[in-house]
């Protein structure tokens, strides 16, 4: 065989085209100091993690070339004093940091994923910031210093209003973007939206990774994620609950089929939902004999805590726990990932609503009992 020719075979086995983008982060710090700066990999899987560093210079700036694969999230720890969360894929990005203070402000220019988080915060806050927000907030605090339970709830339910109308701008943005790790982030970390009203769109943007990223970790995690969520779907059968209450005996949520109940998810150390529990005790006294009912499953770690709590706010139904945290058979079964997190069950184990806080507990409550009186 010629020479040359098995000279050129080699050539193209050995020095094929490295696979992913090659790209570039620069930094500025602050308080520069000697030393270095980590780039390592946070992966959710086996898979060895890329870890690399950066020469901080005299003037506190850095640079350093890295090949990513695939889209991913990385972590930079600067002179192990800051640790800055990036996206990296295929834009240069550039870090603006302190430096100086572990709870130091930083900034990312050139990402696409951060830029698409801003453009949400900003939906947002456009609506907390107006002046009709702030007047909201003004007639509430008067309204809880006379104690007036109409105007606290009417005050509640107009900035429930108010920001579902920032919440369909995001979800309409976030429906148009292409697959990213931004729009994970967003959608599973920063509680923008409300997953059950918005499962629509989740839904949407779970089918776009499941069809163009159909192989990346972080993808399929989300995809799953989502695929759990429409098993808890208003629409969809109660998963049975079987735990034991505080005398160890076992209830069932199934024995309660033949009334509406709630399934309320909650904690003693949770405070959002011990400041939630008057209302759900008002709404028990207002319909319990109406067919209505309540399943309090605890997520404290100890009975004495959960005992503690229930005394306190004056709780006076069913309540079930295996004390375990998030770890709880219940909360995995219906994906539970924060507190206060509640269900409403129709007389036949149907989920009817969801989440429903404040006035919009009562008001759902009037709806379907008065309906079947």
């Amino acid at each position: 065989m010629n020479r040359n020719y098995v000279f050129l075979l080699l050539l193209m086995a050995c020095g094929g085209k490295e696979e992913g983008t090659e790209l570039t982060i620069t930094g500025k710090i602050k308080y520069p100091a000697p030393g270095i700066v980590e780039i390592r990999e946070l992966r959710n899987d086996d898979k060895l993690a890329f870890r690399d560093t950066a020469h901080l210079r005299a003037n506190g700036t850095f640079e350093k070339k890295i090949r990513v694969k695939e889209p991913g999230f990385y972590q930079l720890n600067i002179l192990k004093r800051q640790y800055v969360n990036v996206i990296l894929d295929k834009s240069n990005i550039e870090v603006l940091a302190d430096g100086n203070d572990p709870m130091g402000r930083f900034e990312i220019k050139g990402s696409p994923d951060e830029e698409l988080g801003i453009q949400v915060q900003k939906i947002i806050q456009s609506v907390q910031n107006a002046p009709e927000m702030q007047a909201l907030e003004v007639e509430f605090q008067k309204a809880v210093q006379e104690n007036n339970e109409e105007k606290i709830r009417a005050a509640q339910q107009r900035y429930l209003d108010m920001m579902k109308v920032a919440a369909d701008q995001a979800a309409g943005l976030i429906k148009q973007q292409p697959p990213s790790l931004g729009l994970i982030n967003i959608l599973q970390n920063s509680g923008v939206l409300d997953r059950d009203q918005y499962l629509d769109t989740y839904a949407v943007v779970a089918d776009k990774f499941r069809t163009e990223w159909p192989n990346h970790p972080y993808a399929k995690e989300f995809v799953q994620f989502v695929d759990k969520l429409k098993l808890t779907a208003i629409g969809q059968p109660a998963p049975e609950i079987s735990l034991p209450n505080p005398d160890g005996k076992m209830i069932s949520l199934s024995s309660f089929k033949g009334k509406y109940v709630l399934v309320d998810f909650w904690a003693k150390w949770c405070t959002p939902c011990r400041k939630e529990n008057p209302n759900v005790v008002n709404a028990y006294h207002q319909f319990k004999d109406k067919g209505f009912d309540i399943l309090g499953v605890s997520l404290d770690r100890t009975r004495e805590d959960w005992m503690k709590a229930i005394q306190e706010d004056g709780l006076v139904w069913n309540h079930v726990s295996d004390l375990k945290y998030f770890d709880s058979q219940a909360a995995r079964d219906y994906n539970i990932t924060g507190i206060p997190f509640s269900i409403l069950v129709d007389p036949a184990g149907i989920i009817v609503a969801k989440n429903l806080r404040g006035p919009a507990l009562q008001k759902k409550l009037s709806e379907v009992l008065n309906k079947n009186l």
